[in-house]
């Protein structure tokens, strides 16, 4: 499994006025429903859900949402890089501008932490987090998420 195959270039976005958590999970659905044919509405619901279990923010500035679907075959990923960081109540309280959003099938299993931890990992990494940050271009954005042979999962 690599990002290439979980986040299609056209799920890649810059956002320039999201304000708030619910704002981010309704620009997330509609990214989804964009890109995959996602049902908003029910992207932005499961997206909610989970995040009453405890919140996705995982630190440095990046935010890892994502939820389990009944409708879906596979995993997808959508990726928003926000101009104007917004509070996520993540776990060192630092508000968020990277957010990789996961859907998954609702028994999609070990695939969906696969996923998880690919995407964690690649993300914890400084330096692609910096190529994020210096980056508006959503083609590039794709290119940095997606590049590399040392970015997959096992």
């Amino acid at each position: 499994m690599n990002l290439s195959t979980l986040l299609q270039p056209s799920a890649v976005k810059v956002a320039t006025a999201l304000t708030s958590k619910k704002r981010l999970f309704h620009a997330l659905g509609d990214l989804a429903h964009a890109a995959y044919g996602l049902d908003a509405a029910i992207a932005v619901s499961a997206l909610q859900e989970r995040e009453a279990l405890g919140p996705t923010g995982v630190g440095n500035g990046v935010a890892l949402p994502h939820a389990r679907i009944d409708d879906l075959t596979c995993v997808r990923g959508v990726f928003l890089r926000l101009e104007k960081p917004i509070d996520f109540t993540a776990v060192d309280r630092q508000p968020v501008d990277l957010v990789f959003g996961l859907f998954a099938p609702e028994n999609s299993g070990v695939d969906h932490l696969k996923a998880l931890a690919l995407v964690s990992r690649t993300l914890r990494d400084p330096g692609v987090c910096a190529k994020l940050r210096a980056n508006a271009d959503p083609s590039i954005l794709h290119a940095i998420l997606t590049e590399g042979p040392a970015i997959q999962a096992a």
